[in-house]
């Protein structure tokens, strides 16, 4: 086992090939470019609301109502938008002027659909049903606003992007929180409580996630990279936009709170949560992997610092290494929401493979495709979240776990086809 764990780690394609995981083109069950868009579409098909243009829950329920019927949960949603931009982003590569058209149109309704369902993207209204509640259900929306506005240029992602980054790391005067950010320790909070009239969290007993700080990390250097490097400083307190260098800033403190405090510098890990000076909580997550990846991607090429792309490199190893030993793809955790983690493995594992260029990755990850795809209910076209097991045509499939391969598909499509 520990010589199993070691070969993985090591992550060239010559030891995962060495360790039993194929190719793409080896792998039973191999995908193509048309099985990337019926993936895609698939998913669409029985997940999407198309009335309402936000996800549901699961395939049991026709329509998307809210939290408590049929709605996927409010932080998950962006993910599903960040697929319909790559899907756009792909045809547009592809010159498959149809589909781009197609998948364009589909994002502006997606997030047009989520505007309306989530209070106007009002992030001081926090009832628990269309509202906000947790900082990382924020922060997940300014990350793939920021994204989009990168995409599309539409000064309302931007705008809805700083607003909600503000109201993360300052917290709300309505809502009477003090915010996600730790003045006296450094780090983010996970969440206010009680929800309503919170009290401010207490550096030496509340919890601090992985979950918002590499989050937090990651929104700040998107932002970082949508705002002009000639914008002044504000003389608020607490104020409406960061300069650019003031966005690097931030991200670089909170990495650096999450390095010393919630990464293993050995292994790769990333521990889920630490409170006070306790132990972290060594329970890993592919979320967590995946957004550590990133922020220290785009660190790394905002500063040059060899040591944040070592650090990707060595918690993407991990990653594909002992977390995905069991089956040799990535690993599904059935918990409630858990099935998202596929999904947001893909964006950031994308910026490392192909902006650092890490393709050392690829035969892992078309091999987790493959695997998926080869596992898909055929009726539906629909993929589950345990990619070594087979979807049956009458099985319940939420879009969490169904998000995961498709996600993948639209970043890693065949090899010929990028």
């Amino acid at each position: 086992m520990k010589l199993k764990h070691r070969l993985l780690a090591a992550c060239t394609v010559a030891t995962l090939l060495a360790a039993g995981i194929p190719s793409a083109t080896q792998a039973q069950g191999s995908y193509t470019l048309d099985d990337v868009w019926t993936a895609y579409d698939g998913f669409n098909r029985n997940l999407l609301d198309a009335e309402k243009y936000i996800y549901k829950t699961n395939t049991s329920f026709e329509h998307a109502t809210d939290r408590w019927n049929g709605a996927a949960a409010i932080w998950c949603q962006p993910m599903y938008w960040d697929m319909a931009l790559n899907a756009w982003q792909l045809a547009e590569r592809l010159r498959d002027t149809e589909r781009a058209k197609k998948y364009k149109a589909l994002s502006r309704k997606i997030f047009e659909g989520n505007k309306a369902q989530y209070v106007g993207f009002d992030f001081e209204d926090n009832n628990e049903n269309t509202g906000w509640f947790i900082y990382d259900d924020i922060q997940w929306w300014t990350i793939t606003l920021a994204r989009a506005y990168q995409l599309c240029g539409d000064e309302e992602y931007l705008r809805l992007s700083e607003a909600s980054f503000r109201r993360v790391w300052y917290g709300s005067e309505r809502v009477g929180d003090t915010g996600s950010y730790d003045e006296r320790k450094g780090g983010m909070f996970w969440q206010w409580q009680p929800i309503r009239n919170p009290n401010p969290n207490n550096s030496d007993t509340d919890g601090k996630m992985a979950c918002i700080n590499f989050p937090t990390v990651v929104a700040a250097m998107t932002l970082y990279n949508c705002v002009p490097a000639d914008r002044q400083p504000s003389d608020e307190a607490k104020p409406a936009y960061q300069t650019k260098q003031q966005y690097l800033e931030k991200a670089k403190e909170i990495y650096r709170w999450g390095e010393a405090n919630l990464f293993d510098k050995k292994t790769g890990r990333i521990a889920d949560s630490k409170h006070g000076e306790g132990e972290p909580a060594w329970k890993t997550h592919v979320y967590n992997q995946a957004t550590f990846i990133g922020g220290s991607v785009l660190l790394y090429k905002a500063t040059g610092d060899r040591h944040y792309l070592d650090n990707a490199v060595l918690a993407a190893d991990y990653t594909v290494g002992p977390m995905s030993e069991k089956d040799g793809v990535l690993p599904f955790e059935s918990g409630i929401e858990q099935g998202i983690y596929t999904a947001i493995f893909a964006q950031y594992i994308a910026m490392l493979v192909y902006d650092c260029g890490q393709t050392k990755y690829l035969p892992f990850l078309h091999h987790t495709i493959a695997t998926g795809w080869g596992n898909r209910d055929r009726t539906r076209e629909l993929c589950g979240g345990d990619y070594a097991r087979p979807v049956q045509p009458d099985e319940v499939v939420d879009s969490y776990s169904a998000s995961g391969i498709p996600a993948l598909m639209l970043l890693f499509p065949p090899e010929s086809n990028r």
